[in-house]
């Protein structure tokens, strides 16, 4: 039997396998939450390089730009020769045999439209990259803020227990005085009830944010991390006449303005296979009949007669009047966007700062009169309870009205980007 310092030992191994494992797993989840032990508190910042380094949607769309950098090398090159050899007449001591290199040549700029419509589609990559940067940046703060919305609802349910835990003692050494009918407590062990039953929804609401925390970050979050506190203060969004002239700087509309030029440039290359290639050739024939060798040379070029490439030219000019069509789209739907978003803002802001100078410490002061007066024997516990919820909803409004500003300052940064610059642009 191993002595009890043999045992101590090995558990003492086995919770340092524990920690070791744990700090691994941290480490590979991304230099973001390496720094983010067990119980600590994570912020918007790790959260962000934690995702732009580990997010498997990020990562794959970042190959798209070595994508088209092989695509725009393919499309420079010119065609590879081509080697032939044919013999005439089966018989050995009569037969011909010819040995030819033919050398496509390009006409039309061909080559040239062909890299201008790669290089068109590399600089979309970088665009489109850029555009799928910001749309994680948003969806990484939008559910940094539902996490932070979830955790706060959670201890506004703790709150709430107390003050419900405390309404039930209240009542409780009434009735004990017999200052108090039973009924009283009965609606304030109802009022319990329900409250606990809140505490379970928020705490699995919570739960089910982190999890889609972690989900966009691409890395696992520890159980016990909690999500830095949001700022008291609300952050401010530029106007919306500022916004509107840096319109043509966002990302999705510099995209819709290049795909217009890719059309152009796939309408050049259309055009360009108008024009036949010719085909030079060059070789030498054998006659084992007259024992004699002669040079061949050849050219050849195919008649333009039924098909001129019409169709793909129509079809190419059609494509680049659409994408005209969506670029414009694409301006009056941000402009929309922007527009609703701002007013959505400016609403919710305004409802924050109401809650914060006026309801909130109104319905907390309800909440403490009522609370004395009962306890004196000047108002019933109906009393209490009322106030008890109207504390409780405002409480539930304010959060919903911080989440909502912050939904609108987020959709906002899913079209221009971090909104940071535009403090220290001109």
């Amino acid at each position: 039997m191993p002595g009890l310092r043999e045992l101590t030992a090995r558990s003492r191994l086995k919770k340092t396998g524990a920690v070791v494992t744990a700090s691994c797993l941290l480490l590979l989840a991304g230099p973001g939450l390496a720094a983010v032990s067990s119980g600590s508190t994570l912020t918007l910042d790790q959260a962000l390089q934690t995702a732009f380094a580990g997010n498997p949607d990020l990562a794959a769309a970042q190959w798209e730009i070595g994508i088209a950098q092989g695509d725009r090398q393919q499309a420079g090159l010119i065609p590879n020769p081509e080697l032939s050899w044919e013999a005439e007449d089966t018989r050995r001591d009569s037969r011909t045999t010819t040995v030819l290199i033919s050398q496509p040549i390009e006409l039309g700029g061909k080559r040239g439209a062909r890299i201008d419509v790669a290089s068109r589609a590399q600089d979309a990559a970088g665009i489109e990259l850029e555009r799928k940067r910001n749309a994680l940046r948003a969806d990484v703060i939008q559910a940094f803020s539902s996490a932070q919305t979830a955790q706060q609802r959670l201890q506004l349910s703790r709150q709430s227990l107390q003050l419900a835990e405390h309404g039930l003692r209240v009542a409780q050494g009434r009735i004990e005085a017999g200052k108090s009918s039973p009924v009283e407590g009965t609606r304030a062990q109802v009022q319990l009830s329900q409250v606990r039953l809140e505490l379970s929804r928020a705490e699995r609401d919570q739960a089910n944010a982190y999890q889609q925390l972690a989900q966009v970050m691409g890395a696992p979050l520890p159980m016990s991390v909690n999500v830095q506190t949001a700022a008291q203060g609300m952050s401010t969004v530029p106007p919306a006449t500022r916004l509107l002239e840096r319109l043509n700087e966002t990302a999705e509309l510099r995209l819709a303005k290049l795909q217009i030029d890719q059309r152009e440039a796939s309408l050049g290359l259309e055009k360009a296979q108008r024009i036949p290639d010719l085909t030079v050739s060059v070789g030498s024939q054998y006659s084992e009949l007259e024992r004699e060798r002669v040079n061949v040379v050849g050219l050849s070029m195919p008649i333009p007669l039924f098909n001129r490439n019409q169709g793909n030219v129509l079809a190419a000019a059609r494509r680049a009047d659409q994408a005209r069509d969506l670029r414009n789209a694409t301006e009056l739907r941000l402009r929309t966007d922007i527009q609703t978003t701002l007013e959505q803002w400016q609403t919710a802001n305004g409802e924050v700062n109401a809650f914060n100078q006026t309801i909130l410490p109104a319905a907390q002061s309800a909440v403490d009169t009522a609370t004395r007066g009962f306890e004196m024997g000047k108002f019933g516990f109906l009393d209490v309870l009322d106030a008890q919820r109207t504390l409780i909803s405002a409480r539930t409004q304010y959060i919903q009205a911080v989440a909502e500003a912050t939904d609108a300052r987020v959709r906002i940064e899913r079209i221009f980007g971090d909104l940071g610059a535009f403090a220290v642009s001109p």
